[in-house]
This record gives C-alpha cells, structure tokens and sequence, in this order.
C-alpha cells in the first residue's frame, strides 16, 4: 500500500490522489483498480476481517489523474452521492489544449451521446435520442509553445466531457489520441483533477483539497503550475 497517496481519513471518508491510467473501480482490463486498492489498505491498516466497505462516490477516467473521494460507510456514501446530485461538489480540472481557444474564459454548452459499442461520446443536438446536457466553464491561464494551460470547471459530469467539448472547438487535450488523433500529440493526456470541494457527509464541515499535476512530466513541465495555482486559488 505504500504507493497509495492519502490527502485526507476519518472515520467516514478518505481522499486520495489517483494517478494516471489506473482505473476507478474494475474494468474489462481487470487491472489494479482503486476501489481494490483502498479496501486492501484499510483491511491491512486497520485488521479488518471479511469485506471492507468502501462507497465509489465519483469516478475519473482511468487516463485522468487527480483528487477522488471515497466513502467508508454506507451512510457517508449516501450523503456524498446525494450531494453530487444537488451540485454540492465542485470539480475543477487542469488540462493542456492544443492551440488557443478564440476566448480566453468562457462558457461552453453543448449536448453529447455516449456510443456504448465503442465508449466514445459524441456532440449531438438536444433533439437526439439519448443526448445529455453537457456544460463546463474554462480560463486559459498560460500559453507556451502554441500550448494553453488551462482550468476547467465542470457543471455536469458526462463521460469524457472535458476531452469531447474542448475538441469541439478545435483546441483537443493533449495527448487526446482517442478524440483527436490527427491533432493532439503522443504522450500522457494532459487533464487533471486537481480540485475537489463537498460538504462533510457527518460534520457539514466544507472540505477542499488541492492537488498540483506532476511537474516533471511533459506537458506540464512548460508550465508555471505553482504561480498559476495561487492565481486560481478561491478567495
């Protein structure tokens, strides 16, 4: 369990740092998932007999690196997954598009269909069978290289949103060889969960954890991160 990096644990909750290309919970790849991977640590830590209960509150993709949540008892996950519902978490991303959005800021509403054959999202019309709303607010905060670092807001949480809406508008993720293998370039998809903030599901205490993307690793290593963190810090 060594190489599990825990942010925050109480009795009812425990925040980590995901890192890249793991996946949330099981998949088709039966790869170490990190569900698993923390029911093994407090059954180690804590000398628990039988199953553990872990609640998945939330999910990055397994290509996304950054902050999750997971619930410890059933009536945490309850007033977590409850709380997502009603917008109580706020979700903030860094990513690195390529290009230049034509507006440094702005809001980007689109709705969106999943293929389940394939798992790829596409933009649809709000007519289509099955579309959802997808919406996020962006900041371009540094360009270097005809590269943009940038923070995304998310206020609905589709599958693969971030990836699908910015490549919409012609400025993919980097490293995006699923949505925009022509454009973005060979590498770590740059996206990141570096901000995660919810109500406490016991104390209503307001927790917010912040994690900065790795630094050694391109394309965030052209990047003023740790300047560009106190700009987006909340007031």
């Amino acid at each position: 369990m060594e190489d599990l990096v825990i942010l925050y644990e109480d009795n009812h909750i425990i925040v980590v740092l995901k890192p890249q290309n793991i996946p949330s919970q099981e998949d088709a790849s039966k790869d170490k998932d990190m569900l698993t991977i923390i029911k093994e640590y407090i059954k180690e830590t804590y000398n628990k007999p039988g199953n553990v209960y872990v609640g998945l509150v939330h999910r990055l993709d397994r290509p996304t690196g950054g902050v999750m949540v997971f619930a410890k008892s059933s009536k945490a996950a309850s007033r977590l997954s409850e709380g997502m519902k009603n917008g109580d978490f706020e979700k903030k991303y860094l990513t690195v598009l390529m290009g230049e959005p034509k507006e440094k800021k702005a809001v980007l509403t689109n709705y969106v269909k999943k293929n389940p054959i394939n798992n790829m999202v596409y933009v649809c019309t709000a007519l289509t069978d099955g579309a959802r709303l997808a919406r996020l607010d962006y900041e371009i905060l540094q360009t270097v290289d005809g590269l943009s670092l940038t923070e995304v807001r998310l206020h609905t949480g589709r599958s693969h949103q971030i990836r699908v809406q910015m490549n919409a508008i012609n400025t993919p993720v980097y490293g995006d060889m699923r949505y925009a293998p022509d454009k973005a370039k060979k590498g770590h998809l740059a996206l990141w969960a570096y901000s995660l903030s919810f109500t406490h599901p016991v104390t209503k205490e307001r927790m917010v954890f912040k994690v900065q993307p790795p630094k050694d690793v391109a394309p965030w290593n052209l990047f003023d991160t740790e300047n560009n963190f106190k700009i987006i810090k909340p007031e």
